[in-house]
Parts: C-alpha cells; structure tokens; sequence
C-alpha cells in the first residue's frame, strides 16, 4: 500500500549532501560579508575553520591543514601535480573517481612507473598487491559504488612513498588512520553538508619534506603552488588562501563543525552514520528484491549507500531499460516529495544510491524505504 508518512527531511543526495538537522538562513547571520578574506576578522574565520577540522577529525598537530580552491576535485589536483613524479605510482580505482585520478595521472600528467589497481563497481582490487615503494593514489570511500576500504592496515607503515587519498565522502563519518596517510582531501559540501567551491588539503610531515625536495618538471599554475623558493608556503595553512573564499561559504563550513561538535565529535558522526547505515541493512535482508551493490559487508559505505535490484524481472533488462526503469522510480518518488536524488551516478550501474552520512536523521531512512518499495512495486506493475 502507498505509504502515508513521509520523511521530514526528503534530501538523500550524495553531494552535495543534506545541511545538519535545525539548519537555516539565520545559521549564517555572523558571516563576514564584504569584509576582505585578508583581513585580521577574515583571517580569524578560516583559522577557526582550520583549527575545528583539527579537532573533530582529529588530526595530529604535525599535520597542515589548507583550504584550497575548486573542492575535492581541486585538493586532489594539487596534490598529483605537486607531489607525483618523484616516484612510481600505484593507482586504485573500482569506480569513477578513483578512475578519473587515473586518467589524469596517465593523460595528463604522462607519468612513468605506473601500476594500476582496478575492479568492477562492488568489489576492491587486491589491496595486498599494492607497492608502497611508490607513491599510491586512492579513495577511501567509492561515493559512486558504495565500496570503502574497510581499515587502514592493509597500508604498510614503513612505506618509502607517500599515500594519497581522496576521502570526500568518509571524513566525519569513518576512521582515518592519520598516521598511515601523507595526503587526505576532501570538500565541504560532503558529509556535512556545507557550501560547495572549497576543498581541504592535509599534509603529514612526509608530504611536506616531498614538497621541498621535489620540484616537479612540469609548469605549475599559481593556484597549484604550495612552496615558494623552496619552502612549504605556510601561509596557505593558516588561512591565507591562494585564491578569494566564500566567507558565506566558510561561515556555513563552521556552523556545521560547531554542530560536529555538539554531537560528541567524530564518534557521534560515526555513530549517526553507521545506525542509518543498519537501517538499511535490516531492511535489505527482509526485502527479496534489492542487495547491496557492495559483495562484502565489510566494504559497506556507511555515507553513499549503493544498491541495486536482484528481482530477475529488473536483471534480465538490457542496462539502458534498467538506467530507464530507475529514473522512472526516481521520478516517482520525487514527484511524491518522499525523496529527491538518490538515482545511481550515471557511471554507475542503475540501481539507488542514498546518503546516509550523520547530517541523515535515522527517522527519516526509516519512512524512505517504504515509499521505495511503493514504488518500486508501481514500476514494476506498469512494465509488466
């Protein structure tokens, strides 16, 4: 039967992501506004920005903190084209994210000693075959397939390269080893949900000595530049961006660490996360028609959740009527105003993607999945 309640919140998109529950207009009433970013105020602001990251995600006190330009996508070009080359390189890939750093190390920057690591969308590539005497370049979190590595330990501790990871869709809602990792982005509009443009870089002291030893032989745009004559630019770490941010942006980016922050930190994120994470998982093994696109439950994401549908009826299509068949069901429950966003990326194999991550109240997974088996059971009339 068509279900009657719907979820307060219907937001289920993967970025960007929902605001934190309470948000509004008013939380951004303190933003610095036509004010210069350079400014002794401005300068306070995106310092706070960087010293709250600091201790929600807890991060060593060795380790820099930037705010860069262009968001994940921007943290992550900067650290390839300044830091890649010194070495080979190692490349992860099982969906299109790992597959776009991919193309741009090969294409772009014509790399030598490369290895690539790859696997379909579900399954991880064979972590142990990964050489840590290069350079290795990956995403903790597949945001388009729902598939995270499920811990650090597979990542050598007396690795002579540096670790590159993009972790846009797991900081605030996963355990990062710090200390396995030499270079960790991500941007403010995952999982807390914050304003889009902007982008984190974090360095270990590894990353640094790189920085000054290695001049990569390439030209370097200034916005890629984080030394000068030699040295780390320092600034950069302290809130004196390369380029102009958002102070409206970086007011939202700190309304949502201040909200971070009341729910006990890092370990309440997690927490939130991972209970609508179990939501899901309940409700996938009393339903015959829908599984987990991820084949282990220990590579789950608990942030992008990605399923796909099992029922013969849907798996025997061609994969243009089944990409067709999950608009359909898309749409539908867009149009009931039960959820808005959550189709697979087009990359991806049809199915539905929610987003899961601590900005997701659990009431509101809990009345979404009744609305999807609605309207899957609606499609699924109207095509037979």
């Amino acid at each position: 039967m068509k279900p009657t309640n719907k979820p307060e919140n219907p937001l289920f998109s993967s970025g960007p992501c929902p605001k934190r529950p309470g948000w509004s207009l008013e939380s951004l009433d303190q933003a610095l506004l036509g004010r210069s970013h350079r400014s002794k105020p401005g300068k306070k602001k995106l310092g706070e920005a960087i010293n709250r990251t600091r201790d929600v995600l807890q991060i060593p006190e060795d380790y820099r903190i930037g705010i860069v330009a262009a968001s994940d996508t921007g943290a992550m070009e900067i650290a390839m084209w300044s830091m890649l080359g010194e070495r080979g390189v190692d490349l992860l890939a099982w969906e299109s994210f790992g597959s776009g750093w991919i193309n741009d190390v090969v294409n772009q920057l014509r790399l030598e000693g490369i290895n690539r690591l790859e696997a379909d969308y579900g399954q991880l590539p064979d972590l142990d075959k990964v050489n840590f005497d290069n350079d290795v370049v990956f995403v903790w979190n597949g945001t388009t397939s729902g598939v995270k590595v499920p811990d650090g330990r597979w990542i050598s501790d007396d690795r002579k390269g540096l670790t590159i990871c993009d972790a846009t869709s797991a900081a605030f809602a996963m355990e990062l080893p710090w200390e396995k990792l030499d270079v960790v982005t991500y941007s403010w509009q995952k999982v807390l949900g914050g304003e889009a443009a902007h982008g984190m870089l974090i360095l270990s002291p590894r990353a640094v000595v790189r920085l000054e030893s290695w001049s990569p032989p390439w030209p370097m745009p200034k916005l890629f530049r984080l030394t000068k004559d030699g040295k780390l630019n320092e600034g950069i770490f302290k809130g004196a961006t390369i380029n102009t941010p958002s102070m409206l942006c970086v007011e939202d980016y700190l309304d949502a660490l201040k909200w971070a922050e009341s729910e006990s930190g890092l370990s309440g994120l997690i927490k939130r996360s991972q209970q609508n994470l179990k939501i899901i998982e309940n409700w996938v093994e009393k339903t015959n028609w829908v599984d987990f696109l991820a084949e282990k439950p220990e590579t789950r994401s608990n942030t992008s959740v990605c399923l796909k549908i099992t029922d013969p009826w849907f798996a025997d299509m061609p994969a243009d009527q089944k990409a067709e068949t999950t608009k359909q069901m898309v749409a539908l429950l867009e149009k009931e105003g039960a959820a808005f966003d959550i189709e697979s990326y087009r990359d991806a194999p049809a199915g539905i993607r929610i987003w899961c991550g601590a900005t997701v109240e659990s009431s509101d997974v809990e009345l979404l999945l009744p609305w999807i088996e609605w309207t899957y059971s609606e499609i699924k009339e109207k095509k037979k």
